[in-house]
């Protein structure tokens, strides 16, 4: 039976226009998203692959592409102290700022959750450090974290305690810098949990009220298990952009990279000093993969405890679920 049988015209019967509306109802779809792939080819893709080229090459920044050295730009990176202390640089800044940078956000999108007067204007009002410019936010707080004329300073001249030096030593240093980037992300973050309570159904607040559960029972039992989805990705933005810190800490002492004593340098600071002082373009690359790999590798861990933590809701499921379905079953 043939489709001009069954009412439908055969494709050699179709018109010019009727084809091209065909065509265009096909294969327009992917001409719609064709430029995305073809920027981030160019700009994401083509890059990568580059850099990967590079890293295996006696690369000069001004001689150019040398010999074939394999993975001895890896060796040595992996092989320099310097590598490993911008490691624990890195990863205590992180920690300093993305726990509390959590924390805080979390603690204002509740707030900010409730039933209060000029919701709007709070909510525009914590989201200006972000618009700030990352230029802007370093020369406030170096005034704040001035060691002998900032208002921290005031403060431990009033109580006879010796001023802090925040730019000379390693932990004041990493709270300095810490402070700026929680200070800049933490609204940002805060607006995403919003968003996700915001959805949160209200009759499920009300159940639980009206079965007795005071607010911060509320919170730990429907508001923290219903925006976990939003929680976890703040995590893991949080986690990548911590890994890959620059601004901050090169603003804060912009005539070194990372302290005199590289007491904060961090990975990206290590990768700038390679490409540019030192002009060897092969070892930059090769550590800006290694940077990539640990972020992936974060990313999977990240991943795994989001899959355990579904598990885990799961199970309790279907252990409640069974007896249902022995009782049936004896009925």
């Amino acid at each position: 039976m043939t489709s001009s049988t069954l009412g439908r015209p055969a494709r050699s019967d179709l018109t010019f226009r009727q084809k091209v509306s065909r065509f265009d109802y096909a294969f327009s779809p992917f001409l719609y998203v064709a430029p995305f792939f073809i920027l981030f080819a160019a700009i994401g893709v083509f890059p990568i692959v580059y850099t990967m080229n590079v890293s295996l090459y006696d690369w000069h920044l001004l001689k150019g592409q040398g010999d074939f050295v394999g993975l001895e730009n890896y060796v040595s990176v992996l092989s320099d102290p310097f590598f490993w202390n911008a490691f624990g640089n890195t990863v205590s800044i992180f920690l300093l700022s993305a726990i509390p940078q959590l924390v805080i956000a979390t603690g204002i999108a509740a707030l900010l959750d409730q039933a209060i007067r000029g919701k709007t204007f709070w909510r525009m009002s914590i989201l200006l450090p972000y618009i700030v410019a990352p230029v802007a936010v370093t020369v406030i707080f170096l005034q704040i974290f001035n060691q002998y004329r900032g208002p921290i300073a005031g403060l431990l001249e009033l109580f006879g305690l010796d001023p802090i030096r925040w730019a000379f030593d390693v932990l004041p240093s990493h709270i300095a810098i810490a402070s700026m980037v929680n200070w800049r992300w933490t609204g940002y973050n805060a607006l995403l949990l919003l968003a996700a309570m915001q959805a949160v159904p209200r009759d499920v607040y009300e159940s639980a009220a009206i079965d007795g559960a005071n607010k911060l029972r509320r919170f730990w039992s429907i508001t923290i298990p219903m925006i976990r989805p939003t929680l976890i990705f703040v995590v893991i933005t949080a986690t990548i952009g911590g890994l890959q810190i620059f601004t901050e800490p090169k603003l804060f002492d912009s005539r070194t990279n990372g302290g005199g004593d590289r007491q904060f340098q961090t990975i990206v600071l290590y990768l700038y000093e390679l490409a540019f002082p030192r002009r060897d373009f092969g070892q930059a690359s090769a550590t800006a993969w290694i940077l990539f790999l640990i972020i992936v590798l974060v990313g999977l861990i990240s991943f795994a405890i989001t899959r355990a933590i579904r598990t885990a809701d799961v199970k309790p499921a279907r252990s409640s679920a069974a007896p249902v379905g022995a009782q049936q079953g004896e009925s």
